[in-house]
């Protein structure tokens, strides 16, 4: 299987309920460090993965709808815990529809996958990998 991987950042703020989460049921933020990986069985006709240059835009183009956010605030998350594990999904997904859309053009259509991490710090990061 090839990949290629790409990597920005994102900034939110949100809380958590449930006491399992502990201070964290309290406002506070977050600055993850987000990398997209795409994969596919066999190389396109120009011997790639998918263009580096629109997956790194696409990546931020779905980062931005949730950069310097109150999540809790965001009617789409209403009621929901915004983990990291839930986020990784979150962007995976947003990031399957642009493919599916073509805005990382027609060899993209070839992905069998993406995979997301979001890096909560130097020692902590959670991922969501999904089939296309």
């Amino acid at each position: 299987m090839f990949s290629i991987t790409v990597r920005d950042h994102v900034m939110i703020a949100h809380s958590f309920r449930g006491e399992v989460f502990g201070p964290a049921q309290r406002l506070h933020g977050a600055t993850f460090v987000v990398d997209a990986r795409f994969t596919r069985a066999e190389l396109d006709s120009d011997n790639i993965v998918v263009d580096i240059g629109l997956a790194t835009e696409e990546l931020g183009k779905v980062l931005a709808d949730l950069n310097y956010r109150n999540l809790d605030d965001e009617p789409a998350f209403a009621g929901i815990n915004t983990s990291t594990e839930f986020l990784a999904k979150v962007i995976a997904d947003r990031l399957a529809k642009r493919v599916r859309a073509g805005a990382l053009g027609e060899g993209a259509r070839g992905l069998a996958g993406i995979e997301v991490t979001l890096h909560e710090s130097h020692v902590a990061w959670a991922s969501y990998e999904r089939f296309l």
